[in-house]
């Protein structure tokens, strides 16, 4: 028996279509009732929280146009219940600062299969 959350929403924005892929894999393992929704940029995944309004959101930092922090912040005041985690090879302490101060986690890239267990499980928190 599987443990799932059914009918919840995740966001993935991410530039790189491998790493959007790789997450949706592994959530779907753990996840199969999640809904996933992708966007590969900030401006994107803005337009996809309006459209659809996720549960959660994987966000990495350096994408074409916006950062992803500040596309996070505006996220969350679309749709401040959003539970997002910052995925990123970026790995600064003020990018790490910044997202727990918007109240996200932030977790090293690349994207593995522990660091998309660790999102889910902040996701199920």
């Amino acid at each position: 028996m599987t443990n799932t959350t059914p009918n919840k929403k995740l966001l993935i924005v991410d530039d790189s279509k491998v790493s959007r892929m790789v997450i949706k894999a592994r959530v779907k393992d753990v996840q199969p009732d999640w809904e996933i929704i992708e966007a590969a940029n900030g401006d994107e995944g803005i337009a996809a929280v309006t459209a659809h309004a996720p549960d959660f959101c994987t966000m990495d930092i350096n994408m074409p146009g916006m950062l992803g922090t500040d596309a996070a912040e505006q996220i969350l005041k679309i749709a401040p219940n959003t539970r997002i985690v910052i995925f990123s090879a970026n790995i600064q302490g003020s990018f790490q600062d910044r997202a727990c101060a918007m109240g996200a986690i932030f977790v090293a890239k690349p994207v593995t299969e522990k660091s998309i267990a660790e999102a889910v499980q902040y996701f199920l928190r």
